[in-house]
């Protein structure tokens, strides 16, 4: 798989993560098993809610850096435009 970025939520409207990898699958994975981020472990966020695939990690990076920035309303409204059930995405990769 190409780079991502990635957000992750404990549940609807709940704690996000804002990640970026070069290999989504992995490290959604990691995050399910426990082994991903400590906040994310910490909060239980594990679901993935939204992703996008770059064609380089250097642009994965610099959206990653945008989203964080992002305002938490900002970021809910991207998730829901694609997943509006805030279903875990998970399945399709």
């Amino acid at each position: 798989m190409k780079p991502a970025v990635y957000i992750l939520a404990s549940r609807k409207n709940g704690a996000l993560y804002v990640g970026v990898t070069a290999e989504l699958k992995r490290r959604v994975w990691e995050h399910k098993e426990g082994i991903g981020s400590a906040f994310a472990r910490k909060y239980s966020i594990h679901t993935l809610v939204y992703f996008e695939a770059h064609p380089t990690m250097e642009s994965a990076i610099s959206r990653e850096k945008q989203l964080k920035k992002w305002k938490r309303a900002w970021k809910i409204a991207l998730i829901e435009s694609t997943n509006p059930e805030w279903n875990d995405l998970w399945e399709e990769l």
